[in-house]
């Protein structure tokens, strides 16, 4: 019996971690605050990554989040960080957000590098790609 709600538990905990992980895995989630949809948000929809000739959109955790288990937790426990700075306010105002962000760029670019640049590799493959162009 022990055993049986043991596993039933599990289930239901690890349902409920699933659908955590996937409803903070949504453009919507990602521009719910302010700081992203005023500025890094307004300025993607200028972008080949959001209109584009083929009518393919990449969404903000195509590029920020890995897809595999273990790298989209480890990518989900360093956001708590993200979510901490915006409870403090951090980059609440577009001029906070123009002072922040270079640093905020070097930490993208930075995770970029030592990912090899995965996230992108899942939509962008090289064997695909028309050097002359």
């Amino acid at each position: 019996m022990i055993l049986l709600i043991g596993m039933v538990l599990g289930i239901v905990l690890w349902g409920g971690f699933d659908t955590a992980m996937e409803a903070t895995n949504t453009e919507q989630f990602c521009i719910s605050c302010h700081e992203m949809e005023e500025n890094v948000y307004a300025e993607y929809m200028d972008t080949n990554h959001y209109v584009n000739r083929t009518g393919v959109r990449a969404t903000c955790p195509d590029c920020h989040v890995p897809r595999e288990g273990i790298d989209k937790f480890v990518r989900k426990l360093q956001a708590s960080r993200e979510v901490y700075h915006h409870l403090l306010g951090t980059i609440d105002t577009p001029e906070k957000f123009d002072a922040e962000r270079m640093k905020l760029a070097r930490h993208v670019w930075r995770i970029m590098k030592d990912t090899n640049s995965r996230e992108c590799r899942n939509c962008h493959e090289a064997l695909s790609m028309d050097y002359d162009k």
